[in-house]
């Protein structure tokens, strides 16, 4: 998959809007960031990030070592990355719907937080 596709999917669940964070392609929420280009160096070209709970991450990161990966500097905050060429349509419309759950609060546990 590429950013277009994925965003053109993202603009099909409620309230999301397309925009920027730090300089970067985005979709929020209500001005909350959803997923992204990831901007830091620490990412691999080709990736987006997605917003989540991280004590839903260690599950994805075993899950799909090759779609999913967090590098030291997204340990704190409630996100995972994802390597676009693996990323299926169907896993795509799920992370959507997962980050829109967690960034909207329609969701189970714990608030945001990071």
């Amino acid at each position: 998959m590429n950013v277009p596709a994925v965003f053109r999917m993202g603009l099909s669940l409620p309230g999301v809007e397309e925009s920027t964070a730090y300089g970067s392609p985005a979709l929020k929420v209500k001005g909350k960031l959803m997923a992204g280009v990831p901007t830091n160096k620490a990412a691999e070209p080709g990736s987006l990030m997605f917003r989540l709970d991280r004590r839903d991450r260690p599950g994805l990161l075993t899950e799909a070592p090759d779609l999913y990966y967090c590098p030291d500097h997204y340990l704190g905050y409630d996100a995972v990355l994802v390597r676009l060429d693996h990323l299926s349509p169907e896993v795509a419309h799920d992370l959507l719907a997962m980050a829109h759950r967690f960034v909207t609060g329609k969701r189970q546990g714990i608030g945001c937080r990071g």
